[in-house]
């Protein structure tokens, strides 16, 4: 009977605080339902004040859109009116151009007085005169872009002058008209991506709306910047008025409506639904007393919060577990839990971006790799085509050499063989710049002191640079020394002086300058081709117009250039990349349309004193008594001619087409040889190992190599310490004056 009557009382409790809380509840409920009813009718109230702002601001989006449209329009045609100085045929063929124009419904040029000179309009009928009219009331007004309306048509337009010097602006040429109809379907699509009804007004006509004519408008509607209600039939509305021309005058002025109803519809739907969640409110309050009478439930509440909170990547939100009971033992494990994927989370982010940085790495290695598999297929090309033409080359050039000789001054075909020799000579020079991109030509390295290079090439630069290009040397104090070919360096800052020139035909600033540079990890990232260490940089910088990235790309590709037909062979900078690269060294280039040019030539330093510059000259001395000459070439018409011209001189020659039969000519030879003349790569046996062989037999054989180049990066051209180079094609003149050094000097190498 205790318990029981423990349980009524217990009973009667929740009942009471339950009538109390339903009672406090209905109340609060019913304040809180007038109070949202009215902020809610508020809240409408600003929502369709808002709607009418931001139809407002979308309309004005949509008409800078097109009027940024006109605008290129306009800018194109009037290129091509100043291109074609102001033919009215250019609007015909404008209005004829649907890819280019076709979003235009009016086309117009004027010349320097505002007098039309030609005129097309695809979708209503404007005069001249009207367009004149027009045109002057604008530039009256002095408007920019804005709109013309005249016998119930409205244009948005767009008015864009164009001069006789365009960047200076000095003398107007004319004025080009380009515009754009708003119709009735045009406003009806502003109606609907603004949600809105719309009313165009010029001054006091109403010229279109989304209304229908039947509705009679006139008189209801004044300015209303800051908006006001009205009715129009059995609807009520929110109006705002903005003027879209404010500059003209009438001003055409763009009124927007904004529906009540559909608004008032929601507010009733949410007075229902206010209703409904109060009579929720009130039955759920009182059922939560009565079900939820125990504290236990709060820290699963926490708990349950907590893993909500996790699962949405929380990993700080606040636990309660106060007490030794079961939901706080599991509130305690599930924080521990939470730490520890709180760890793995930070870690797999960790090894995501360290995953990102190795991919970013991984794919600038794979475009160096792809840019230098390309270069070096390209190198190997370009020397075996050099290789083929130097031996043609020789032939062509030599043979055309001893015509010249032999033909009489009045002879007819003198002059033709002379035409001969000098396409030689030309062609020769390409295969030199083939070479020096292939990185196949023999080098003389020197140590070298740029600034005094630099410094001598400026005396010739000066005289090849225009006169409208100022031109500028800075040379760095307490320079270091590199290690390179003087006459081949000469070569780079040439080509890129040149180009530099060529990339300023307005005239321009011209910048060479030298400055020690010490790379290290961070410096190479920004400049991937480089590898750490000391090196002296030579800058050549131009104001010129500069080149893209496809270009820049491309630039030291062999015959690759963006100059017109006739005006270069595309070999320049690819000869400056093969010097530079032959040389130990790397180019940089930083360019940008419009920014000019900047070439950063990085060459290794060293730490040796600069030679002498001054170079030996070696008289040719006639041939006192007779020396014998091994003649080693397998291309017969090479090896023909050499032997010709070292008869002419007076020497004794033996030939042979490969090293097999050279080295059996010497073995069955009583006679001395003095000199082996033989071309670097051949079958069976390469020139270098042909040579070790004769000298075991004959020790005081001399050397002399010929070749068109040296074999693609093969880096062991040791063998010309112990004998001298004769690049092909060679005169006459050039291989007895060789010959001549060689047996006259002590195994030097005089390349």
């Amino acid at each position: 009977m205790k318990a029981l009557q423990e349980g009524h009382n217990d009973l009667g409790l929740r009942t009471k605080l339950l009538l109390w809380l339903v009672l406090f509840t209905a109340a609060l409920t019913s304040v809180t339902l007038l109070v949202v009813r009215q902020s809610a009718q508020g809240q409408v109230q600003r929502q369709i004040e808002q709607d009418a702002r931001n139809a407002l601001l979308t309309i004005q989006a949509v008409q800078h859109q097109r009027e940024m449209l006109l605008t290129r329009k306009a800018d194109l045609l009037a290129s091509l009116a100043y291109m074609r100085n102001g033919d009215p045929t250019t609007i015909q063929d404008a209005s004829q151009d649907p890819w280019q124009f076709g979003d235009c419904d009016l086309f117009a040029l004027a010349d320097r007085k505002g007098k039309i000179v030609a005129l097309h309009a695809t979708t209503s009928m404007i005069s001249i005169a009207t367009t004149e009219k027009l045109l002057r009331r604008s530039f009256k007004e002095s408007s920019g872009p804005g709109w013309w309306f005249d016998d119930g048509h409205l244009f948005q337009v767009v008015l864009q002058p164009y001069y006789e010097d365009e960047p200076r602006k000095n003398r107007l040429l004319g004025t080009v008209i380009v515009g754009r109809e708003l119709d009735s379907r045009g406003v009806s699509d502003l109606g609907r991506i603004s949600s809105s009804h719309l009313i165009f007004r010029y001054g006091d006509d109403f010229v279109i709306s989304t209304f229908s004519p039947a509705m009679g408008l006139e008189g209801r509607l004044l300015d209303r910047p800051r908006g006001e209600d009205i009715q129009i039939g059995n609807e009520k509305f929110f109006a705002s008025s903005l003027p879209l021309d404010s500059g003209a005058q009438p001003a055409l002025r763009l009124t927007v409506l904004k529906s009540y109803d559909e608004v008032t519809a929601s507010l009733k739907r949410l007075n229902r639904l206010l209703v409904g969640l109060g009579l929720a409110a009130v039955l759920g309050g009182g059922i939560l007393v009565f079900v939820i009478s125990d504290r236990s439930t709060r820290p699963l509440t926490y708990l349950a919060e907590g893993v909500r909170a996790l699962e949405q990547g929380d990993f700080v939100y606040p636990l309660k577990s106060h007490g030794g009971d079961e939901v706080a033992q599991v509130t305690r494990a599930f924080e521990d839990m939470r730490k520890t994927l709180q760890r793995n989370e930070e870690q797999r982010q960790q090894h995501e971006v360290q995953r990102q940085q190795l991919e970013v790495q991984r794919q600038q290695l794979e475009g160096q790799l792809r840019q230098a598999q390309k270069m070096d297929a390209m190198g190997r090309l370009a020397g075996g085509v050099a290789h083929d033409f130097n031996n043609l080359l020789t032939v062509i050039k030599g043979n055309s050499s001893l015509l010249v000789e032999r033909l009489q001054s009045d002879d007819q075909l003198l002059g033709r063989t002379k035409q001969i020799e000098g396409a030689a000579d030309r062609a020769a020079s390409l295969t030199r710049q083939l070479l020096a991109f292939c990185r196949m030509q023999v080098l003389q390295p020197k140590i070298l002191d740029l600034n005094m290079l630099v410094s001598e090439m400026c005396k010739l630069l000066r005289r090849l640079i225009r006169e409208d290009i100022a031109f500028t040397f800075h040379a760095s104090e307490s320079l270091g020394r590199v290690k390179a070919d003087p006459g081949q360096i000469e070569q780079v800052i040439m080509n890129l002086a040149v180009n530099a020139g060529d990339a300023m035909p307005s005239g321009g600033t011209l910048t060479i300058e030298t400055r020690n540079v010490t790379v290290d990890q961070q410096y190479t990232l920004a400049r991937p081709p480089i590898l750490p260490g000391e090196y002296v940089l030579l800058a050549v910088a131009d104001t010129g117009h500069g080149m893209d990235a496809e270009t820049k790309s491309r630039i030291f590709e062999p015959f690759f250039t963006t100059k017109e037909q006739g005006k270069g062979t595309g070999l320049g900078l690819a000869t400056v990349y093969g010097i530079v690269k032959q040389s130990g060294g790397c180019v940089w280039v930083e360019s940008e349309p419009e920014k000019g040019a900047r070439f950063e030539v990085y060459l290794p330093r060293v730490d040796e004193a600069a030679e002498s510059s001054e170079c030996e000259e070696i008289a040719v001395t006639p041939v006192r008594r007779r020396k014998m000459v091994l003649v080693v070439e397998d291309e017969d018409g090479v090896r023909e001619l050499a032997s010709e011209f070292l008869e002419s001189a007076g020497y004794a020659v033996l030939t042979a087409k490969d090293g097999t039969e050279a080295l059996a000519i010497a073995e069955q030879s009583d006679e001395p040889i003095h000199l082996l003349l033989t071309d670097v790569v051949m079958p069976k046996m390469r020139g270098p190992e042909l040579a070790k062989r004769l000298k075991g037999l004959r020790t005081r054989l001399r050397i002399v190599y010929m070749s068109g180049y040296l074999e693609y990066n093969r880096g062991n051209d040791d063998f010309l310490e112990e004998g001298f180079f004769l690049q092909k094609p060679f005169s006459r003149d050039t291989l007895v004056l060789k010959v001549s050094e060689a047996l006259r000097n002590d195994f030097k190498s005089r390349t």
